[in-house]
């Protein structure tokens, strides 16, 4: 009886429940905007239909196979001109638009070194061999070298120690196991945290070194299959990025506070703060196999063991490893596309969009897949300007170099340029960011 009582509820529920989505969803069309009354939400949805059928997937497909097709890291030719490409797009849509030109540090490598040269001879390769399906993989001689943008020079050798992700509880974790990694190399795996932190806590537990390796288990064979035949990074595959101490402060590390311009006053290279303390590199899982497989000591805790077939230990040695770089120290332009709509009711009140173009290799994922997005919607605005709607407030949009050694200043929390900022520092903006990478 019980039963049946029961079954007759949860049936009674369900309907119910159904009843009220169906209702729900007959309402929808005539439920007033956020913001809207009646009248205005009638018009302001009319509106985004014409938006939307403004937008074409051939249109993003075309820019990202011109935008990719070669490197185009900051200082490079291409990425040059793809900043003019760019802003010949917003030209053409009927954007207010210019091409503003910064000098930032941006070091490239000189020498990497990476050695196993105890209990075992080790030396790492360092680098991407090109992919046969991949005809981008095979531009050597425009990409840049697997590293990690401002990084400091050193050339140690020292025990190895593996740190997990690098973070503070790991050393914590280390502590409490009788590990210290002072006077010690560390490596450490991707994930966890941002890049930037792992080198920074490693230096203040007094490490001399410090490498990172993407483990197959947060990206890799793990996961699915590898590049080329899936998504998943394959083995030699390695990350390359900026670890510079942007908590402490984001941008160029010679202009604090302040847009990266030719004459800008500069920290002196020695005293910039957000340089790292020790040399770091990024490997791939091949190169960090052989290093991670010659330490001995404890055994990693279960969470920190990852997908390599080794059994993961923490060190400290018997693995000795020698660590070298040494960078090119240089400064190198980078090129802000800044385009606007003029707003026709309240044109100092600007809704900010951004979204870097450079790349560390081709950038087809990350910046790229954003990018493109982004500039669909710009083309849609265009569009709609020029059969006559007007937005009341400004609208800037700023495909941007330099994510990371990038020349911005800071308005509201986020990021504009330079000399954008110094126009609207009495004026009410809204920045909207776009995501660099839609796959995540």
């Amino acid at each position: 009886m019980h039963s049946r009582l029961f079954r007759v509820a949860r049936l009674t529920g369900a309907f119910v429940l159904l009843f009220a989505i169906i209702t729900q969803a007959a309402s929808t069309e005539d439920r007033s905007l956020l913001g809207f009354d009646t009248a205005s939400t009638s018009a302001e949805r009319a509106l985004e239909e014409r938006f939307d059928a403004t937008l074409r997937a051939e249109d993003l497909r075309t820019w990202l196979k011109r935008l990719s097709a070669r490197p185009h890291h900051l200082g490079s030719p291409y990425g040059k001109e793809n900043a003019e490409f760019i802003a010949s797009q917003f030209r053409s849509w009927g954007f207010d638009t210019q091409l503003e030109e910064f000098s930032v540090l941006f070091p490239t490598p000189k020498t990497r070194v990476v050695e196993l040269t105890a209990p075992e001879k080790f030396t790492a390769k360092l680098t991407e061999p090109g992919i046969p399906e991949d005809a981008t993989s095979g531009q050597a001689s425009e990409q840049l070298p697997v590293y990690n943008a401002y990084s400091a020079d050193g050339d140690v050798t020292a025990p190895l120690v593996y740190v997990n992700y690098g973070v503070p509880r790991d050393y914590e974790e280390l502590t409490e196991r009788g590990i210290d990694v002072k006077g010690k190399i560390v490596i450490a795996r991707y994930g966890g945290s941002w890049r930037g932190i792992k080198p920074k806590v490693a230096a203040e537990r007094g490490a001399v070194g410090c490498l990172i390796y993407s483990d197959p288990r947060n990206d890799g064979y793990y996961l699915g299959d590898v590049y080329p035949k899936g998504p998943q990074r394959n083995e030699n595959g390695a990350q390359r990025g900026s670890v510079a101490d942007m908590p402490l402060f984001p941008g160029d590390p010679l202009t604090p506070g302040v847009g990266a311009t030719a004459d800008a006053k500069r920290l002196d290279l020695k005293s910039a703060p957000t340089l790292t303390k020790i040399p770091v590199l990024p490997i791939s899982y091949s190169d960090a196999q052989p290093l991670l497989r010659a330490l001995g000591g404890p055994l990693a805790p279960e969470s920190w063991r990852g997908a390599l077939p080794l059994t993961y230990h923490l060190g400290a040695g018997p693995a000795t490893v020698h660590l070298k770089v040494e960078s090119n120290w240089n400064r190198v332009s980078a090129f802000d596309v800044v385009a606007k709509l003029r707003g026709s009711e309240r044109p100092d009140e600007w809704v900010i969009r951004g979204n870097h173009h450079d790349a560390w290799v081709n950038g087809a994922n990350d910046p790229l897949s954003g990018l493109v997005a982004m500039m669909a919607e710009a083309k849609g605005l265009g569009e709609l300007v020029k059969s006559g709607w007007k937005p009341k407030r400004t609208i800037s949009t700023a495909p941007g170099t330099a994510k990371n050694p990038v020349c911005w200043a800071q308005l509201s929390g986020r990021k504009l340029t330079p000399t954008s900022c110094e126009r609207k520092r009495s004026s009410t903006s809204t920045p909207i960011r776009t995501r660099a990478d839609f796959s995540e």
